[in-house]
């Protein structure tokens, strides 16, 4: 394969590259910078590209290979190293631990809440809480969907009213 043959097939695969670089970067921006040295790479080593192997497999490792580099490049730069004699940066935060015993006062009280409910509203509603969708619920109570749906409503609903004093001001 010639040299321009080479660099068109790279350049060719750069639209097949693009949703696995977002995939690890999660960043539009920060996948085509991704993508562009990924290209970069593979157009400056050509000569370590050896017949017969899949170029798009090639391509994938030398991108995700530039990711956990950079990834680890990030990691250490955000290394804070203390030489201080009494560690005094590394004791010293900034981030205030909250109290709590407020948030402690709150679940207990919307447990209470949630046990006081009848068990037509209860039960649908702490399945929905625990992750089963509408649909789960309504076939494992045997109940219509929305009936189901409306239940929830009303125990949010009821829920509001008897925890109404800890809304925000």
């Amino acid at each position: 394969m010639t040299n321009q043959e080479f660099d068109n097939v790279v350049t060719g695969f750069s639209g097949s590259l693009r949703p696995f670089a977002l995939n690890l970067t999660k960043n539009m921006e920060e996948a085509n910078d991704l993508i562009q040295d990924t290209m970069f790479r593979a157009l400056s080593n050509r000569d370590k590209f050896q017949e017969g192997t899949n170029l798009k497999a090639w391509l994938f490792t030398i991108m995700k290979n530039i990711f956990i580099n950079n990834y680890r490049r990030k990691v250490k730069r955000n290394t804070i190293i203390d030489t201080t004699e009494n560690l005094f940066y590394l004791n010293s935060s900034d981030a205030l631990i909250e109290n709590s015993a407020t948030s402690k006062f709150v679940m207990d009280d919307m447990k209470i809440a949630i046990r006081e409910l009848s068990d037509e509203f209860r039960v649908p509603f702490m399945m929905h809480f625990e992750g089963f969708k509408y649909h789960e619920i309504a076939e494992e109570l045997r109940l219509p969907l929305g009936t189901v749906k409306s239940r929830i409503f009303f125990a949010r609903k009821e829920l509001k009213v008897k925890l109404d004093h800890y809304k925000p001001e």
